[in-house]
């Protein structure tokens, strides 16, 4: 009885997972993609769609990374069933000025694995055998945010168990957390760029990233390692020394009129 409980739940899980994964991405993607790409194009950081063979392949590797995903949260709800982690009832329990402190923690929590992580797994060794498959998206889509190698999946989802073990928490703040840390996730790999012109100069909103921040990434490599917040690359000097340059130029770009899209290829000349 136990057992197909477990199943049931594992089946629930995965569910919830894929049909987070596919809402957040697949409405991005039709959205920028197919449905309005002319009426936005100016706005794509660079100038060209990827070829459709690269699309499949993120969507292939992301259905990999949803079951890893899956499969780690299930094993740490059924911790949480045996007590074994920090997880609470009733929401107000603590009081629902922690219960929304919570959730900042693990944001934060996360910015500072996601960094420290990301920089590892390009080390010459980890990067050709793991993180390397990310990179293959060398012009993201939003299907990128998931496009991991096995190995990386596990890395990627290894927060929540963290989390879990180390913050109390209740349930709803943990999904709250994963639904936020999926839609940056999505933004950076969008392809386009959506925030206001100054926001990376600015003095108190460059502490956050923008889609330009991580699109760099994917294209340049070895800088602007960070996810939510520009702290760490700041702090540690890995900032693309032309970050800000090319986040003004993009939304320059976007103010013109009159450019057409190029479905693939070379960029627009």
């Amino acid at each position: 009885m136990m057992q197909t409980l477990y199943s049931f739940d594992t089946l629930r899980v995965l569910l919830n997972v894929s049909l987070r994964y596919l809402l957040f991405t697949g409405s991005f993607y039709l959205f920028f993609y197919v449905w309005r790409n002319k009426k936005y194009w100016q706005a794509k950081i660079q100038q060209k769609y990827p070829d459709k063979q690269h699309i499949f392949r993120e969507i292939r590797y992301s259905f990999f990374t949803v079951l890893i995903f899956g499969f780690v949260i299930m094993l740490t709800i059924i911790a949480g069933s045996k007590g074994l982690t920090l997880v609470y009832t009733p929401i107000n329990k603590y009081g629902y000025g922690y219960y929304f402190i919570s959730i900042l923690l693990m944001i934060v929590m996360h910015d500072t694995y996601f960094y420290w992580t990301h920089r590892a797994m390009h080390w010459k060794p980890l990067f050709k055998w793991v993180h390397k498959t990310h990179h293959l998206s060398t012009n993201p889509t939003p299907f990128a945010a998931y496009a991991f190698h096995p190995l990386e999946a596990f890395v990627e989802v290894g927060i929540i168990p963290i989390i879990a073990f180390t913050i109390p928490h209740h349930t709803s703040a943990i999904t709250i957390f994963g639904v936020y840390s999926l839609l940056l996730n999505v933004a950076g790999h969008l392809g386009y760029e959506l925030f206001p012109e100054g926001f990376a100069s600015h003095k108190i909103f460059k502490w956050h990233n923008t889609s330009t921040h991580h699109n760099m990434h994917h294209r340049l490599v070895k800088c602007n390692y960070g996810l939510y917040f520009n702290f760490w690359d700041r702090v540690m000097h890995t900032n693309h020394p032309d970050y800000e340059e090319t986040f003004n130029k993009v939304v320059t770009q976007r103010k013109q009129e009159n450019v057409v899209a190029v479905p693939t290829g070379e960029a627009v000349q």
